[in-house]
């Protein structure tokens, strides 16, 4: 079985000695290390977790790291005023500002008030266009992990028909257009499935390369995946289980135990797709601070 599991933590970690490298680099040519910086919003758990994370990382390679955190009542000027402060910072190269943000927030201004060069997360309306052209830009964390996965993992792409389950804009969108482009690693027949989609089912069995971003525990049944497809599980989940130390279990948008009987390569949950979030980030960062330098 081992060999059909897509280690997602070991593939971050070699990512990371590479980062680490070129930053060590940089600091011994007298360049500051890079400065990725994060805006939260509220005391959302899941936020919380990935931003102790993103600085974690962060440490491990050199990077400097700085949280602005905020109150969950604060208005959007507020939010606004961060942005502008960190768009003007030249000591920090990349940040983020960590979504979901509370309702009264609109999510689409404070995107689009970031500054597109240190717009790290790739969400911005400018380097999303390049994307969708196929020109240098910083990709979206979530997709250019998977980018990498499939690469390092050895998976053929060009010519494959990928199923994609979800139309996020962080996540279903952005991986149907990059596997879709002519490019290195891509060529691919894309299929983008959501919640209108008729008899999904019939579709995700045509799948050699299988991506769920659902956002639907274990949705994806043994039944619906063809014999020997590549399954990548984006979605995450708490689920509450007693028995665990910490009163819950993680699981994905895949019924993990039967579907990895039948697919040839499969992302467990946690250890697939998350830490190669978190190390895209990064990479992101480092070209931020590269784009600098020229």
């Amino acid at each position: 079985m081992s060999d059909k599991i897509i280690d997602g933590k070991a593939i971050a970690a070699t990512i990371k000695l590479e980062i680490a490298k070129e930053v060590a680099a940089m600091i011994d040519a007298d360049i500051k290390a890079p400065h990725l910086a994060a805006v939260i919003v509220g005391d959302d758990a899941a936020s919380q977790t990935y931003v102790a994370s993103k600085e974690r990382a962060s440490t491990q390679v050199g990077i400097t790291s700085s949280v602005y955190r905020l109150p969950a009542n604060c208005s959007e000027t507020q939010l606004l005023e961060t942005i502008d402060f960190i768009n003007n910072d030249p000591e920090v190269d990349g940040f983020i500002v960590q979504l979901p943000l509370p309702a009264h927030i609109d999510s689409n201004r404070v995107i689009e008030r970031i500054d597109p060069d240190k717009d790290v997360d790739g969400f911005h309306p400018y380097n999303i266009g390049r994307m969708q052209l196929g020109l240098p830009t910083y990709l979206p964390a979530t997709p250019y992990g998977i980018m990498e996965l499939l690469k390092r993992s050895q998976v053929e792409v060009r010519g494959k028909h990928v199923v994609v389950l979800g139309r996020s804009n962080i996540v279903g969108t952005p991986m149907s257009v990059l596997l879709s482009r002519k490019a290195e690693n891509a060529d691919a027949t894309v299929t983008l499935c959501h919640s209108r989609t008729a008899d999904i089912p019939a579709l995700t069995r045509q799948a050699d390369i299988l991506i769920a971003a659902i956002g639907q525990q274990e949705f994806v049944k043994a039944d619906m995946v063809k014999e020997g497809a590549v399954v990548i599980d984006v979605g995450i989940h708490r689920v509450a289980d007693p028995s665990s130390p910490k009163g819950y279990r993680l699981t994905g948008d895949v019924d993990y135990e039967a579907v990895s009987k039948k697919a040839s390569k499969i992302t467990p949950v946690p250890g697939g797709v998350g830490p190669m979030t978190i190390v895209s980030l990064l990479q992101n960062t480092l070209l931020a601070a590269k784009k600098k330098m020229i």
